[in-house]
């Protein structure tokens, strides 16, 4: 468990606190998605959490792997994704699982909504990472299931990538 260290500096009229445990740069990848589906568009959308949920995903306590998102209603959830109990929360701390709104414009909302549906397409979390101005944002993708026969090739591809990388550090 990291140990937190609590600094204080008056900036701008004001005492600004920083944790030395938080990271400044946060990225968690799906690495997963992409070779399970075949991506097709991608958005950037806000995520509605509290107070502990947003320090445990300071703190790179989060996981995306297994999440995937879906409409209820009119509006657009990720489901399944985890973010770790925040170590130092009290009996207010958050539930890991929990499901967490992703704020969208009405128009991509209304468009991801169409496709799902009509096209039978996947919504699927790529990256969940942390802006300039401090919040808490999921890359997601709109995504097609790939078949087997097309998982052997992307390994293939990636096995003779890798051949040729080896053949020409060798002949440097």
């Amino acid at each position: 468990m990291a140990n937190l260290i609590k600094f204080q500096r008056f900036e701008a009229g004001l005492f600004v606190t920083t944790f030395a445990g938080m990271q400044k740069h946060i990225n968690i990848l799906n690495k997963r998605a992409r070779f399970d589906f075949e991506i097709l568009d991608k958005y950037v959308a806000g995520i509605q959490l509290t107070g502990t949920e947003i320090k445990s995903i300071r703190m790179s306590k989060a996981s995306i792997t297994e999440s995937f998102c879906e409409f209820q209603g009119h509006e657009l959830f990720v489901v399944n994704m985890y973010i770790q109990e925040y170590a130092f929360g009290t009996h207010y701390n958050h539930n890991p699982r929990n499901a967490r709104r992703l704020l969208l414009h009405k128009k991509e909302l209304k468009a991801l909504q169409k496709s799902v549906e009509t096209k039978g397409l996947t919504i699927v979390p790529l990256k969940l990472f942390i802006n300039d101005r401090g919040l808490a944002k999921l890359e997601i993708a709109l995504c097609r299931g790939k078949k087997l026969y097309d998982k052997r090739e992307t390994i293939k591809q990636r096995d003779t990538d890798r051949k040729l990388d080896q053949i020409k550090k060798a002949y440097r």
